[in-house]
């Protein structure tokens, strides 16, 4: 089972491509809730480079890992990569009224595909959030 998840980040693509590969910005952005928070993140970004990022709610009473492997990277454009036996990809597309990201990935069994949207859209909304935040700062 394929899903698909997209947003709309008015800025410029270098600053969406950064603020999505950098660890401090991933930590920032990189959640599905209020709640929950993003403690450590890691990429080597090329194809056979590592990514992990450390999830935890901030109560401490739960956390996991998300950790994989990128398998193809083209600055700017796309990445893909692994996770498990799971696979990933993220598109950047610009236009005129900003960059779309769409992240398409493999579900699991574990919850249910509305489940899954929701929550990978909720991360994907706090990044667009995240990078206009930074725009307007700027």
């Amino acid at each position: 089972m394929k899903i698909t998840v997209s947003t709309l980040v008015a800025a410029p693509l270098p600053e969406v491509w950064l603020a999505y590969t950098t660890p401090e910005d991933i930590k920032v952005w990189n959640t599905a809730s209020p709640d929950w928070h993003t403690t450590a993140a890691t990429v080597d970004l090329r194809p056979g480079g590592k990514f992990a990022s450390r999830m935890e709610a901030k109560d401490g009473s739960f956390g996991f890992d998300f950790a994989g492997e990128y398998t193809q990277v083209i600055p700017q454009q796309r990445i893909e990569y692994l996770f498990g036996d799971r696979s990933g990809i993220v598109e950047f597309s610009e236009s005129a009224a900003g960059v779309h990201v769409t992240v398409i990935f493999d579900g699991e069994d574990s919850h249910s595909e509305e489940q899954q949207r929701t929550g990978w859209q909720a991360i994907l909304d706090n990044f667009a959030c995240h990078v206009k935040g930074k725009v307007a700062s700027e």
